[in-house]
């Protein structure tokens, strides 16, 4: 089945709440999701895990978007705009769609991967970076971070997604 996902620029931080009114307007025949990924983070000494927007900006929707669909969505507030290639629609290529899809679990959010370090290389045992080894660029072990390369809409963009890193 051929599906269309589209980019919704909105405002920062207004993400939740842009979702949260197009799932009420459009109740079916759509999906709607802000991808989040977990890390962890250091405040005051300790650790925890925070829960951050991927993309910062941008909701993402699935499904066949027309002239009727626009209007409804058009004075959604926190709603900024719609990509467009011309008259169209721009929708997000279907390969960045399926690399984000394999990172996305459970929802909407990221979860965090685990890391084995054997003989200098790194290893992914578990998570959703498992498999995905070739778009990690770096790996932070204090911080519990990877720094990973997505494409999104046509542009390569380095985001940190949370790692725990094991040594034998």
């Amino acid at each position: 089945m051929y599906s269309d996902w589209h980019a919704l620029f909105v405002l920062t931080g207004e993400e939740e709440n842009v979702k949260k009114r197009l799932e009420y307007r459009f109740r079916e025949g759509y999906r709607i999701m802000v991808p989040k990924r977990k890390l962890r983070e250091r405040k005051n000494g300790n650790w925890y895990i925070a829960t951050r927007v991927l993309f910062p900006g941008y909701v993402i929707m699935e499904g066949n978007i027309d002239a009727h669909a626009y209007y409804r969505m058009k004075d959604v507030p926190g709603l900024l705009r719609l990509l467009r290639s011309g008259l169209e629609f721009a929708g997000i290529e279907e390969r960045e769609m399926l690399t984000l899809s394999k990172l996305v679990s459970n929802g909407d959010e990221i979860g965090i991967s685990t890391a084995l370090m054997e003989n200098g290389r790194v290893r992914i045992v578990d998570g959703p970076l498992c498999c995905l080894e070739g778009i990690i660029q770096q790996i932070n072990a204090r911080k519990g971070r990877a720094k990973v390369r997505l494409n999104f809409l046509g542009e390569e963009r380095i985001v940190d997604l949370g790692i725990s890193l094991l040594s034998p």
